[in-house]
């Protein structure tokens, strides 16, 4: 496992749309049109609700659907038309053809949480692959969320465990904001100021949270794959079949920080536990290098460890706070065909962790071959969030924009500031 980056020849790039609010995803026309989704995110005033603009031939972009439930978090193209997944509140996954009308393909999924509804991979059996994230940073709704700039709520939502768990009776205090002269007292996969009986046991659940979930072109059939995983934004099928999935780990807030958790790469086989809320890339939290920077160490929430499969070890390991997204495996007739593009959004400090060196912020390119990290492009992208590849055999990347994280439910953030850039891979 490798987190050491290997130089990379420089690549040429350039922007060949801009004055996106907050965009993340790309995806390509059977006929060679690109489309952008915009998240919906009201940063910086930006108009709310998730929309989705057709690029022009000059670099300008016409809203081609709109109304999306935010934050819109993927764009797939597949058989001549796309799959949409949305956050919203609940998250859906939608299908849209350029001229038609949308279609809801699955609704009801989890959402108002701190992750959501991500992205769609179609997988070679035909079935729609997608991750469904955490709603908490590590199984404890706490006051963080009101530090979240996309959330800002409380209560909301806890977590739905995908396989049947066993609470520790772990509880967790706090200030509560909704009685100034009480504390709240909240429980592991509770709700706010709710607690739950040591030894709790709690069954497995479709939808769940924190997983890998897939279901037919239609929506039906919906069944768990793989479970633990805290927010998989990227999927990716490789080209021997296996599913890539890129996981952002736990952060150091919250009523359970987690310290110096690194974001990880992982193969997703099927009934597979990927650890999280205990383990991070296969080692526990209590392991003394997780350690809050507030001097606390996390405990186990989850009694039944023993009943669970082993967790799951990543095959590669990204910096701490890299925000690892999207992936894109690259194509055949280029120099590095069949291996992977990853975007990595950056850190949100210091919501996420201490203040400090900026970190991400980049593009990786991660060669399965022995999972080796080179770094692909580190500028001028400010926030990259996403990587597709073109007909032409080059990579697109989406770039969120300017976003910065201030604490204190605070952000500096500029609408208009997304941009979308060809990268030439030969």
């Amino acid at each position: 496992m490798s987190r050491a980056l290997v130089e990379t020849p420089t690549l040429a790039a350039e922007q060949i749309a801009g004055g996106f609010d907050f965009p993340t995803s790309a995806a390509v026309a059977d006929d060679g049109t690109i489309y952008v989704a915009e998240s919906g995110l009201p940063f910086g005033g930006a108009k709310p609700g998730g929309r989705i603009r057709r690029i022009e031939a000059d670099g300008s972009s016409i809203v081609v659907l709109e109304g999306l439930r935010a934050p819109v978090n993927g764009l797939t193209a597949h058989d001549g038309g796309f799959y949409i997944a949305e956050g919203g509140f609940p998250g859906r996954i939608s299908r849209w053809t350029p001229g038609g009308e949308r279609t809801t393909v699955l609704d009801g999924l989890p959402g108002r949480g701190n992750y959501h509804a991500n992205m769609v991979a179609v997988g070679p059996d035909g079935w729609l692959y997608f991750s469904q994230g955490a709603m908490t940073n590590s199984g404890v709704v706490g006051l963080d969320a009101y530090d979240l700039a996309w959330l800002k709520q409380l209560p909301h939502p806890c977590d739905l465990p995908g396989f049947d768990i066993e609470l520790t009776g772990e509880v967790f205090e706090t200030a509560d904001p909704f009685k100034p002269d009480n504390r709240a007292l909240t429980a592991a996969f509770a709700g706010f100021g709710e607690t739950q009986p040591r030894d709790a046991k709690l069954a497995g659940q479709v939808p769940c949270t924190a997983a890998v979930m897939r279901c037919r072109p239609d929506g039906s059939e919906l069944t768990l794959v793989a479970w633990g995983l805290r927010n998989a934004y990227g999927l990716a099928f490789l080209p021997d079949g296996r599913l890539v999935a890129s996981d952002q780990s736990a952060d150091d807030r919250g009523s359970r920080p987690i310290g110096n958790a690194p974001d990880l790469l992982y193969v997703v086989e099927a009934g597979g536990w990927y650890g999280w809320p205990d383990f991070i890339g296969g080692r526990p939290v209590t392991d003394a290098a997780f350690a809050s920077h507030r001097g606390s160490q996390p405990k186990f929430i989850l009694a039944n460890h023993d009943k669970l499969p082993p967790p799951r070890q990543p095959v590669a390991e990204f910096a701490v706070n890299a925000a690892a997204t999207k992936l894109a495996v690259l194509p055949v007739g280029t120099r590095w065909a069949g291996q992977l593009a990853v975007a990595m959004f950056g850190d949100e400090k210091p919501i996420a962790a201490p203040p400090g060196p900026k970190v991400g912020r980049s593009l990786l390119r991660v060669d399965p071959s022995d999972w080796s990290q080179h770094l692909l492009m580190a500028g001028p992208l400010l926030r990259p969030i996403d990587v597709v590849t073109t007909p032409d055999r080059n990579l697109l990347a989406v770039d969120f924009g300017h976003f910065e994280m201030q604490g204190q439910g605070r952000i500096d953030a500029t609408r208009g500031s997304g941009a979308l850039w060809r990268i030439t891979l030969d």
